[in-house]
């Protein structure tokens, strides 16, 4: 009885372990398939006149310009102190926003006025 328990025993363990493998394979394969980036954020382009003052008039891709102006407001303290999703202007971001203050999440706005 007990060859009999030890032997259904490991034939569990074997599938278990199939399984295990099974499952571990699938997800190597989603790793290796890696998410491209969508080719909409990816294509360059041409900042106006008063954006190209603050990161410079070469085309760049959407995503590019965000990190330069974020790059800009950090070296130069533009977040508001108190709350830091406000984002203070200086004499280049004022003719960029139009106001004196605006929301992190207004930023995407002022890109999409501002780049052709």
């Amino acid at each position: 009885m007990a060859k009999k328990a030890k032997k259904v025993a490991k034939k569990a363990t074997k599938k278990v372990a199939k399984k295990a493998t099974k499952k571990t394979a699938k997800k190597a394969a989603k790793k290796k398939s890696a998410r491209k980036p969508n080719a909409a954020f990816m294509a360059a382009l041409t900042p106006s006149a008063t954006l190209a003052a603050v990161i410079g008039n070469k085309p760049v891709p959407r995503t590019q310009i965000i990190k330069k102006i974020w790059e800009y407001i950090k070296k130069n303290k533009l977040q508001d102190s108190k709350n830091r999703r406000m984002i203070n202007a200086d004499a280049k971001l004022l003719p960029l926003f139009d106001k004196k203050q605006i929301s992190m999440f207004e930023l995407a706005k002022v890109v999409n006025k501002h780049a052709k």
